[in-house]
């Protein structure tokens, strides 16, 4: 993508203070690319334009029911000048398109309605290969679509579309603009599903090692897709709010039987929101476990501590007397110094108060693991 690696959801925002419609300066060396594909019943025409004016023709001429320009990199900020002068783009609109931290929002200009998705993909070029979202605004005026994405990538989530277009599979020729919309809407859409089931994998292995093990890696992890599952759930909801509104918005630009395959498009996101907050709440459960079995380890360590230090207090304390080394020559100062067989008898004693507490917390059940009574005289039922 165009951008370094950011946190998710880290956008760079335009200067406060300037008016409406003001767009970003361009960036050195990024030029838009104007891919045109132009179709009807009988067939379809690929060009890569060199200038803005080629499409105003394609458009007017009325020899394709369809024009699909797709612009990549949205930064060339005088193409987008271009483009907006020629077709009557409103200020505002060119400046949401050219200012990529917008969320998905359905304006519509009467003329043209104004459509931002966020298509989701998986970032390779940074080692953590984080899930990230790209910003497509589509232009749908009669007779023609335009998308703008925000940077020209090996490939998208549009491929399958092109394809149906250059095959003619289906019924994607017979149908306007409006319905071509519906079809890259789906397919940014169903971009969520491989990823969502990518974590949902992830999540499943650390469900099963998360009881077992627990190491440093496993809570940075856990906490990596939670980010991710941020990221999408940030993306996903204003999307469902969007297609609703597109299903439900009485327009000219979008026909009756194209509404229906927008209501479909509505029960994905429907389908990609729950199982975001599935995976969640999952996720948080794992971390949680994760807490809660360094806890009990905690617990563990600190309460064989405190039985080996509990039982060597009484004797500490009985050789604590002992080593106080008061003068022997006075009958008053322990005359066990003098017995013969006191060191023996003092040891002995030492022993039984060791060998005394361990019974006691032995049926306790604070050491070797001794079960209640009850648990075995009442097996569970099943």
């Amino acid at each position: 993508m165009a951008e370094s690696p950011k946190k998710h959801g880290s956008r760079k925002r335009r200067k406060i203070g300037l008016p409406p419609g003001t767009l970003p300066a361009s960036t050195a060396g990024r030029k838009a690319v104007l891919r045109v594909i132009a179709y009807g019943p009988h067939g379809h025409e690929e060009i890569q334009l060199t200038s803005v004016d080629q499409f105003k023709d394609l458009t007017t001429s009325g020899r394709w029911p369809v024009v699909w320009l797709d612009v990549d990199s949205v930064t060339d900020t005088q193409t987008l000048e271009a483009i907006g002068t020629s077709i009557g783009l409103h200020r505002l609109t060119l400046e949401d398109v050219a200012n990529t931290y917008q969320r998905s929002k359905v304006e519509d200009y009467g003329t043209y309605i104004f459509n931002v998705v966020r298509a989701p993909y998986r970032n390779l070029s940074i080692n953590t290969k984080d899930i990230e979202t790209e910003q497509v605004s589509f232009i749908l005026a009669k007779g023609y679509l335009i998308t703008f994405q925000e940077d020209e990538k090996p490939g998208d989530c549009f491929g399958h579309v092109r394809d149906r277009i250059r095959k003619g599979s289906g019924s994607i020729r017979d149908r306007g603009p409006d319905y071509l919309m519906y079809c890259l809407i789906d397919g940014a859409i169903d971009a969520y599903f491989p990823l969502l089931e990518n974590l949902g994998e992830q999540l499943d292995l650390l469900e099963d090692s998360a009881s077992i093990t627990l190491s440093p890696q496993t809570m940075h992890r856990l906490h990596s897709i939670r980010r991710e599952y941020l990221s999408l759930r940030r993306a996903a909801w204003p999307l469902r709010e969007g297609v609703a509104s597109l299903h439900r918005e009485q327009t000219p630009l979008i026909t009756d039987t194209t509404r229906v395959y927008l209501r479909d498009c509505y029960d994905h996101t429907v389908q990609i929101i729950d199982l975001i907050e599935t995976g969640r709440e999952l996720g948080s459960g794992l971390m949680e476990l994760n807490l809660s079995i360094a806890s009990n380890r905690m617990n563990e360590v600190m309460k064989v501590l405190t039985i080996i230090t509990t039982i060597f207090i009484p004797l500490s304390f009985i050789a604590g007397i002992y080593g106080m080394n008061f003068d022997t020559s006075y009958k008053t100062n322990m005359p066990e110094l003098h017995w013969e067989y006191g060191y023996i008898i003092v040891l002995s004693f030492m022993f039984v108060i060791f060998l005394f507490m361990l019974l006691a917390f032995w049926r306790m059940g604070w050491i070797f693991s001794r079960k209640p009574p009850e648990a075995q005289k009442n097996p569970p039922i099943l």
